[in-house]
């Protein structure tokens, strides 16, 4: 599949409604690049967040393929599920979900804790990630001690330092003031020059001018796709 970290092929997915089966993706079919910043837009009810959750591993397609790094994600069982993406990817929520009793760098290095990798590689990694977003020098606050945007940079370096194939950003920026939403914008773009797969998950188009490659959702199908040369 050469460099193709996603590939998609045919995804449907239906769910059982209570006035019969309600199809939430029809017939979903695109692959992503290695290095690739793309944005996925759509109206609330679109299918963009069922999407969402298939590619991150967190649900299966009703019918077609999805390859991760050449892996049928399709055929797997809950158990090879659950590993595949918490080695492969990487969430970053509108809500960062930092604990409040922790400092950064402690929010960072916790899922390398729960990896059983050990204290000195696991701080290494969490305080070259928050350099990473410029927030080296508030390694030792706390949550609250700190600004929405700030928040939002912790909870990319946690990320990060995960080094997953791909991350999946979910409204990263909707909670955000637009110059701050500008500047996380920036730094999810410039983790693809480290060789990182972003993909953001959107309903605000205005976001669509930072990507690259813009997929759009409608009722549950791909209703457009287009380069943006002004994009990564």
């Amino acid at each position: 599949m050469g460099n193709k970290v996603i590939t998609l092929d045919g995804i449907c997915k239906n769910y059982k409604g209570l006035s019969g089966e309600v199809s939430a993706l029809r017939n979903v079919s695109f692959s992503v690049e290695k290095g690739e910043f793309t944005v996925i837009t759509g109206e609330s009810g679109s299918g963009k967040s069922t999407l969402m959750n298939i590619i991150g591993c967190l649900d299966k397609p009703s019918e077609g393929m999805y390859y991760l790094n050449g892996v049928d994600v399709s055929s797997l069982h809950s158990t090879a599920l659950a590993r595949l993406r918490n080695r492969s990817v990487g969430f970053i929520l509108q809500d960062c979900n930092l604990i409040s009793t922790l400092t950064a760098i402690e929010n960072v290095w916790t899922p390398l804790y729960y990896r059983g990798v050990g204290k000195r590689e696991r701080e290494r990694a969490a305080l070259s990630a928050l350099e990473s977003v410029g927030l080296s020098g508030r390694a030792n606050h706390l949550p609250r001690e700190l600004s929405g945007g700030q928040r939002q940079r912790v909870a990319i370096a946690r990320t990060v330092a995960a080094n997953p194939d791909i991350i999946l950003a979910d409204e990263p920026t909707g909670s955000l003031d637009s110059r701050t939403g500008r500047e996380i914008i920036d730094i999810l773009r410039g983790l693809t020059e480290r060789g990182s797969t972003v993909i953001i998950i959107t309903h605000d188009d205005s976001l669509a001018d930072s990507a690259r490659r813009v997929l759009t959702i409608t009722n549950g199908q791909l209703t457009s796709e287009r380069m943006n040369f002004n994009g990564t």
